[in-house]
């Protein structure tokens, strides 16, 4: 990824998640997190993860923001009274952000600079031979089915966990209608 397009999209990221915390109308501010996840997809488009990327877009950015935008006119939330900053929140917030970009700047120089050696694809291969032959087969050939590995995964080791995230959605986006409609009545 060219070095303009990584810092575009982390500017876009950033400029999106500082606008979700800042904005007070909370339409806006769920707008300002599809700008964000757009930026996050672009950084991650940039790492070869197409596949990661384009889920940020369909799933976070389509479906869900569209869920939070839907809950959120549903509840018809008012702009909240502006009120003054107090001073212990506001620098226990600076201190935070002090410390975490120390660690950061401790932590990116101190990183080496040395390239990973490459994927054994035949190794790999072989971890998958007996579980899912399709998988082994596309790994032998070299072809690394980045696709059937995140559903291979998805849904033998952590089916449980998506389906309860699955009805927990469904049952916040229930309880939110009738959270309205005892208001309206």
């Amino acid at each position: 990824m060219p070095l303009a397009l990584f810092w575009f999209f982390a500017i876009v990221m950033l400029v999106g998640g500082i606008a979700v915390v800042s904005l007070r109308n909370p339409v806006a501010s769920a707008l300002s997190m599809v700008a964000s996840f757009v930026g996050l997809a672009g950084l991650f488009i940039g790492l070869n993860a197409f596949f990661v990327g384009i889920i940020q877009i369909l799933v976070y950015a389509g479906a869900i923001m569209v869920l939070f935008i839907f809950i959120i006119m549903l509840l018809d939330l008012k702009i909240e009274e502006k009120r003054a900053p107090k001073l212990v929140p506001v620098l226990g917030g600076l201190g935070i952000v002090l410390a975490f970009t120390i660690q950061l700047v401790g932590v990116l120089s101190k990183t080496p600079d040395k390239a990973h050696e490459p994927l054994d694809l035949v190794a790999a291969s072989a971890a998958f031979t007996e579980r899912s032959p399709g998988i082994s087969s596309k790994l032998a050939d070299g072809h690394l089915p980045d696709v059937n590995l995140i559903g291979d995964i998805l849904f033998t080791r952590y089916n449980l966990p998506l389906q309860i995230i699955g009805v927990l959605l469904l049952v916040s986006t229930i309880g939110v209608v009738v959270l309205s409609k005892r208001q309206s009545a």
